[in-house]
């Protein structure tokens, strides 16, 4: 009898424990940030305003128009003359890099974080348990992961994974990666690398839409240490609460916008079209319209979808795309900073006028790209190294990470701040003399005349 009773409760007892599982699976489903290093390069490889000229000068396939559609570019790049160059470049080899330099360049990068990240945590590098790097532009045999275990002694059984060509926002994809593997290794250590790899890369033709990208990418990256181990909770600085990919490679346009090619007289470079800011646009847009149901109060979201109707009976203003996404839409109902993509200035402006952002609010995303330049995959932690930095980030604080990569992708994740946060990290040395009181940038000061139309190059010296 007391068998037929309890065979009979099977059915029921399953029943529970299905309801109860997630509740149960949820706890290790957690992703936290125990910490992150920023790379900064030495003083002797910053590039000013004579630097960057005499390094554009040198590129013999340049006429005057090229040379002037350069300067015109870094004098309205709101990048400034302290951010670094790789070594290749600043000796004269950009024109004939080797693999012995373009590893040395990523070594120097992702050994310089990963010891800064080991030393922060006191964690030791055999106890990490998943390791993903993600460089687009650099694919080696062995892999740049490979190269990582073999330095620092790491066990037989980590896990490893490397990214490349996944552009600008490879380093979301690989937190992303990470979370997902967090839901079947328990009380894991994953270490994330985050950099890309720019003196091997640098283009010496004379393709407009392929010069871009001299003059906006510069040296940088980062290594990040996350864990879904709920005993180190109180060690986290800030928690993944929400994570949304968008990928847009089924349209030509949008795939071909950001791509790597080689131009009619076989030089290598990054191509950068007019339909990028279209395609950002869209990629935004659709990954908006999957994220915010999750980040903002019902009120918003009411309000929001009433003001949509009454607009679109208005017509629509004629405005730039990516200026459109979200207009109307209150983010910060929901949302306390936000951390944009330092991509490049027009980037940076137009989401900031799509979602009704403040000059505070994308300041610091303005001060990253200023200070250290795109830095492609590594450029959001310089952004968030900022606002920690100027003590913004308070306990219970939302993030909400911006960025855009080749492919084309929209990757955005929200972070939850764990605990006041007001570590000087890579901004340390620096970050009392910013916003820099002297708004104009030095490219203008010095080469602002360029934007005459008036004015010729002719009195340079190309010899």
């Amino acid at each position: 009898m007391e068998l037929f009773i309890a065979i009979s409760l099977l059915p029921l007892l399953y029943a529970i424990f299905q309801l109860l599982k997630p509740i149960f699976q949820r706890k290790h489903r957690h992703c936290y940030m125990l910490a992150y290093e920023c790379y900064k390069a030495t003083d002797d490889r910053k590039l000013d305003t004579e630097l960057c000229a005499s390094i554009i000068l040198r590129n013999k396939n340049l006429g005057l128009d090229e040379y002037k559609f350069l300067l015109q570019t870094m004098v309205n790049s709101g990048i400034g003359e302290d951010t670094y160059a790789p070594t290749m470049v600043l000796s004269g080899k950009e024109d004939c890099p080797s693999l012995p330099d373009a590893l040395a360049e990523m070594d120097e990068i992702i050994f310089d974080t990963l010891d800064g990240l080991f030393s922060r945590t006191g964690v030791r590098p055999s106890e990490v348990d998943i390791l993903v790097a993600n460089v687009s532009l650099l694919s080696t045999v062995p892999s740049l992961t490979a190269r990582i275990v073999n330095r620092y002694k790491m066990r037989e059984d980590v896990k490893v994974f490397n990214l490349s060509g996944m552009g600008c926002s490879a380093s979301l994809v690989a937190v992303d990666l990470v979370r997902q593997l967090f839901k079947v290794h328990r009380k894991a250590l994953a270490v994330v690398v985050s950099t890309e790899s720019m003196g091997s890369n640098w283009y010496c033709g004379k393709q407009r839409s392929m010069m871009l990208s001299n003059c906006l990418f510069r040296s940088g990256g980062c290594s990040m240490l996350l864990t879904n181990d709920a005993a180190l909770k109180n060690q986290a600085i800030l928690k993944l609460t929400c994570m949304e990919r968008t990928h847009m490679g089924a349209d030509d346009e949008a795939y071909e916008c950001c791509m790597q090619v080689e131009d009619n007289l076989g030089y290598k470079g990054f191509r950068l079209t007019r339909s990028l800011t279209r395609a950002a646009a869209r990629a935004f847009t659709m990954n908006l319209t999957t994220v915010v149901p999750k980040i903002l109060p019902l009120h918003e979201l009411i309000r929001y979808k009433i003001a949509s109707l009454r607009r679109n009976t208005k017509g629509t203003n004629n405005v730039r795309e990516l200026e459109k996404v979200g207009v109307g839409l209150n983010l910060k109902t929901g949302i306390e900073h936000f951390c944009i993509h330092p991509g490049g200035k027009a980037v940076i402006d137009g989401v900031g006028k799509s979602l009704g952002l403040s000059d505070y609010d994308i300041e610091p995303s303005r001060m990253a790209l200023h200070r250290f330049g795109n830095t492609s995959a590594g450029g959001l932690w310089y952004v968030l190294g900022y606002m920690e930095a100027k003590k913004r980030l308070k306990k219970g604080d939302r993030i909400f990470m911006i960025s855009f990569g080749a492919g084309f992708k929209c990757n955005n994740c929200v972070w939850e701040v764990m605990r006041d946060l007001k570590e000087g990290n890579v901004w340390k040395d620096c970050v009392e003399s910013y916003p820099p009181k002297d708004k104009v940038n030095p490219f203008t000061e010095k080469y602002g005349w360029i934007n005459d139309e008036g004015l010729g190059l002719s009195f340079i010296r190309l010899d």
